[in-house]
């Protein structure tokens, strides 16, 4: 059985997301929590600059005004959304932050589902519930 790439993709997504925390509590010892956002944001963005450049993938062909808006929205959203964790992971106990950051899933899983029409059966409600209830348990 072959093993789909996206799956590869999300397991080396989860394991270099598991990464972040732990580099992140140890960067924020005497920093600055919204500075070392700016600063990391801007390795990622240097850091991403040269890998489209590596791999050849700089064409913004499609890139229409709709497109752009929801990047750009993407991009704030993702923004908040360190900013506050490096917030909490620094002044917080991290496994705590960690679970209770991971109920994004069940919050992303219940937007796609209003919003961008993805299914959502029993298995699928019951899976974010379980996420809730053991981001909860841990963070507690």
């Amino acid at each position: 059985m072959r093993i789909p790439i996206y799956i590869i993709y999300a397991l080396l997504a989860a394991f270099f997301a598991a990464l972040v925390p732990i580099f992140g509590k140890l960067g924020l010892r005497d920093v600055d929590s919204t500075v070392a956002t700016v600063i990391r944001a801007f390795i990622m963005f240097a850091f991403l600059f040269l890998v489209a450049l590596a791999t050849g993938k700089t064409n913004t062909t499609g890139f229409d005004h709709r497109a752009l808006l929801f990047v750009t929205l993407s991009g704030v959203a993702g923004a908040l959304s360190w900013l506050f964790y490096f917030m909490a992971i620094k002044g917080g106990r991290t496994t705590a932050v960690i679970a209770i950051d991971k109920m994004s899933v069940a919050l992303a899983i219940l937007l796609a589902w209003l919003l961008l029409g993805d299914k959502m059966d029993f298995k699928t409600a019951l899976g974010a519930l379980l996420i809730v209830l053991g981001a909860l348990l841990v963070s507690l």
